[in-house]
C-alpha cells in the first residue's frame, strides 16, 4: 500500500492532512504538485491517497521535493480482494454504515456503472486504512475522487472538502455536483467561470460554500525570463520561427485546429512547431499532420518533465494553445501552461474560451481568437510571426500580469486558512 516514504522527512509536527487525488504523480497536473509542496512548506504533514497508479514515464523535479508518503487504493477491486473485503467488513461496523448505504443506493440508481462500484469499494478501503485520528479529507477534483472522499467521510463520520478544476465541473451531472457541494464542508476552484457555476449549484442558505482561489505560479521555481528574444520574422528558411505548444492530446486543447491553421499560413513564412504532451489523439494528430504536409515542420516530443518544458518555452518565439470545447462538454479551466509561457515573457496566442480571458486580454498581453476557428488562428499567428516587436511587447505584458495578479501566494493563503479551520474539527466517531 505505502509505496514511497521519502528520506529526510521532517519530524512529526504540524497538522496532518490526507489528500485524495485521481492519479499521482502526473506530468499534466503540476498545479496539484505545486500546491502540495506549498502546503508542506506551510507546515502541513500530508499523506497522498491516489485512485490510480502513475502512467507517465517521468516525473517533474517538483515531485521529487514533495515529502508526502503515497498510498494507492485498488484501481480495480478484483486486483485487491483482501483489501476490499477487509474494507467492507470494517465499514459494516462503523456508525456511518447506514448513511453510506443510503447515499450509495441513491447514486447507484442514477448511475449504475462499474465506475460507481469501484468508487464505493475504494471508499471502504480508504475508510479502513486511513488513521482514525484524521477527521478531515481534502480532495482534488469533484468527480470520481470527490465520490471516494464523500463516501469515506460518510463512513467515518468526518468531513471533507474539495478543489474543483475544469472537467469535473463541466462534465459531472448537475445532481451529483449539487449533492457533493451540499455534503462538503467547503470547496475551492481555480477560475472565475468555474466559481460562478459552483456558486449557482451551492445550497441557497450557504452561497459562500465555494471560494475562488487561483492556482497562480510559484515563480521561485522558474528561471528569470530572457532579456530579449530573437528578431526572427519567418523570412529565413535556415532560421525559422519557433512555435511551441504544450498539452495533452485531447479534443479540448484544439491541436487539430492548430494543425489546420499552420497549414493555411503563407508559403513564404518559415516556421517549426514543437509539441510537448501525449494522449489519446496522438495517432490522429500525426496522421492529420502528414495529410497536411506538415511532417517535416513538427517535432512531437511527447510527455516531458517541467524543466524540459521551460527549456522549450525559452527557446521559442511564440506559444499557441487554441482551447475549445471537447468531448461531452469537457473544457479547460485556466491552463497553467499559459502562465508558464508568461513566466518566460513568451508571446501567447489562445482562444476566447473557458477561463483563458481571465488571464489573457486580447491585444494587451496576448492574442485571442474564437475557438474552433482555424482561419482566424492562422491570421493571428501569421501576423505575430512577421512582427517580432509585437511578440516582445505581448510577452513582457503577460509577465507583468503574472507577477502582479497570478502568483501562488494568494490562492495558497485562502486554502491554508480553510484547511486549518477544518483540521481543528473533532475526531471521527470510532
Amino acid at each position: 500500500m505505502l509505496v514511497r516514504t521519502p528520506p529526510g522527512r521532517r519530524p512529526e509536527q504540524g497538522l496532518r492532512l490526507p489528500v485524495v487525488v485521481k492519479g499521482y504523480p502526473r506530468l499534466s497536473e503540476t498545479f496539484i504538485a505545486q500546491e502540495l509542496l506549498a502546503l508542506e512548506d506551510a507546515g502541513f504533514l500530508i499523506e497522498i491517497w491516489s485512485l490510480r497508479r502513475p502512467t507517465d514515464g517521468a516525473q517533474h523535479e517538483l515531485h521529487q521535493r514533495i515529502r508526502a508518503p503515497v498510498h494507492y487504493l485498488p484501481e480495480y477491486l478484483y486486483q485487491a480482494p483482501k483489501r476490499v473485503l477487509a474494507g467492507l467488513a470494517h465499514a459494516r461496523r462503523l456508525t456511518g454504515w447506514r448513511p453510506f448505504l443510503r447515499a450509495a443506493w441513491q447514486d447507484l440508481k442514477r448511475d449504475p456503472t462499474p465506475n460507481r462500484m469501484r468508487r464505493l469499494g475504494q471508499a471502504m478501503v480508504l475508510a479502513r486504512e486511513l488513521d482514525p485520528a484524521l477527521a478531515h479529507l481534502y480532495v482534488h477534483f469533484l468527480h470520481t475522487p470527490g465520490s471516494v472522499a464523500r463516501y469515506a467521510a460518510l463512513l467515518r463520520g468526518g468531513s471533507w472538502s474539495f478543489s474543483a478544476h475544469a472537467k469535473d465541473i463541466w462534465t459531472t451531472p448537475e445532481w451529483e455536483r449539487r449533492e457533493k457541494i451540499e455534503a462538503s464542508r467547503w470547496g475551492v476552484t481555480c477560475t472565475r467561470q468555474g466559481f460562478d457555476e459552483l456558486v449557482r449549484l451551492s445550497p441557497p442558505h450557504d452561497r459562500g460554500r465555494v471560494r475562488l482561489a487561483y492556482h497562480g505560479l510559484d515563480l521561485s521555481r522558474f528561471p528569470p525570463p530572457p532579456e530579449t528574444r530573437s528578431p526572427r520574422d519567418g523570412g529565413s528558411a535556415v532560421d525559422p520561427i519557433r512555435i511551441v505548444t504544450v498539452g495533452r492530446m485531447v479534443a479540448k486543447k484544439g491541436f487539430s485546429d492548430l494543425l489546420d491553421a499552420l497549414a493555411a499560413l503563407p508559403n513564404e513564412l518559415h516556421w517549426r512547431l514543437v509539441h510537448i504532451g501525449s494522449g489519446e489523439l496522438k495517432d490522429a494528430l500525426k496522421t492529420q499532420a502528414a495529410r497536411l504536409g506538415l511532417d517535416d515542420r513538427i517535432e512531437w516530443k511527447g510527455s516531458q518533465p517541467q524543466d524540459a518544458v521551460v527549456s522549450a518555452l525559452r527557446a521559442s518565439d511564440l506559444f499557441v494553445l487554441p482551447c475549445r470545447e471537447g468531448d461531452g462538454g469537457d473544457r479547460d479551466g485556466l491552463p497553467n501552461v499559459l502562465m508558464e509561457a508568461a513566466s518566460q515573457k513568451l508571446a501567447i496566442v489562445s482562444t476566447d474560451f473557458a477561463s483563458v480571458p481571465e488571464f489573457v486580454t486580447d491585444g494587451r498581453n496576448g492574442r485571442l481568437v474564437p475557438p474552433a476557428d482555424p482561419d482566424a488562428l492562422s491570421k493571428v499567428v501569421a501576423d505575430l510571426i512577421g512582427d517580432p516587436g509585437m511578440r516582445q511587447a505581448l510577452g513582457a505584458a503577460a509577465y507583468r500580469v503574472l507577477v502582479e495578479q497570478f502568483t501562488l501566494e494568494g490562492g495558497i493563503a485562502t486554502l491554508e486558512q480553510l484547511l486549518r479551520e477544518s483540521l481543528a474539527e473533532r475526531e471521527p466517531t470510532p
